[in-house]
């Protein structure tokens, strides 16, 4: 049996490569920032649902106990978290930034706690806000 001969080439050229590269890299490029950003976004969007979550536990906690937890780990130890919530711009539950109450003004006078929290990165959101005010 013979092998059948063919009369054209195979293969692509080099400029057919080069414009099927370049047009790949040209869409890489604008998918990458896009993707970058949406993953910003997501984390933004975690640590604002943490923030509020772990607010509203020391609330709850301070209006049951009468006094307010002196750590994160009070409220994990009394059952009102089952952990410490993690923030996602610092990839860590060990870098919130605890703000405390004033003596004068807490609910126990003799034992003031944790007011507020706050991330402890020192990163700038997309909103161009920092998110340690947040």
């Amino acid at each position: 049996m013979e092998r059948p001969i063919r009369n054209g080439k195979r293969g692509f050229t080099l400029v057919e490569i080069l414009i099927v590269m370049s047009i790949i890299g040209i869409l890489v490029s604008i998918a990458v920032p896009i993707y970058t950003r949406s993953i910003t976004r997501t984390k933004e969007s975690v640590l604002k649902s943490n923030l509020f979550t772990i607010r509203t536990v020391i609330d709850e906690y301070t209006y049951d106990k009468q006094k307010a937890p002196q750590s994160l780990e009070d409220l994990v130890n009394e059952g009102y978290l089952r952990e410490v919530p993690y923030d996602p711009i610092t990839g860590s539950n060990k870098t919130w930034r605890l703000e405390m109450e004033e003596a004068g003004q807490s609910v126990d006078q003799t034992q003031p706690g944790i007011f507020d929290v706050r991330s402890g990165s020192d990163k700038i959101s997309l909103e161009g806000t920092p998110y340690s005010e947040w």
